[in-house]
């Protein structure tokens, strides 16, 4: 029987990049905004003017490793710390597991869809701008 998998769109990635940029610019801080599919792929990718060049990477892994385990990086972040159950998380997938807060799984009627990944500010601000993109697509989803 085939099996159908939702993921996030261009249009989806779109509206998240948008509601993104709007906090951060509510923050006063360029930020480097990454969305990928539920398969992991880059759908989409905004770097603000003057956002830090050192974080588009960090903005890419984010949301990459928030689809690779489904959760978010600082909930890994917490996991990863010494003598906890997943220290040395990073080192894995080659070493491409970024676990600073700021990437969260999208999640659309329970089924996971994608994620996001932002970096710029502080790891609260990282996740503040991650959560308002994610925002953008529940909303746009939600039943009337």
């Amino acid at each position: 029987m085939p099996r159908t998998l939702e993921t996030l769109t261009l249009a989806d990635a779109k509206q998240m990049l948008e509601a993104g940029e709007a906090k951060a610019a509510s923050l006063g801080i360029p930020y480097n905004i990454a969305v990928v599919d539920a398969g992991g792929a880059l759908i989409a990718f905004t770097r603000q003017d003057g956002a830090l060049a050192g974080s588009i990477d960090l903005a890419i892994g984010k949301a990459k490793t928030a689809r690779m385990f489904d959760k978010t990086t600082d909930y890994l972040a917490e996991l990863a710390q010494p003598g906890a159950p997943l220290f040395g998380i990073e080192q894995s997938n080659g070493g491409n597991v970024v676990i600073f807060g700021g990437g969260l799984p999208v999640k659309v009627d329970d089924q996971i869809v994608g994620a996001v990944g932002t970096s710029a500010g502080s790891v609260e601000e990282d996740i503040a701008v991650a959560e308002a993109a994610a925002a953008a697509i529940r909303r746009s989803t939600a039943a009337p």
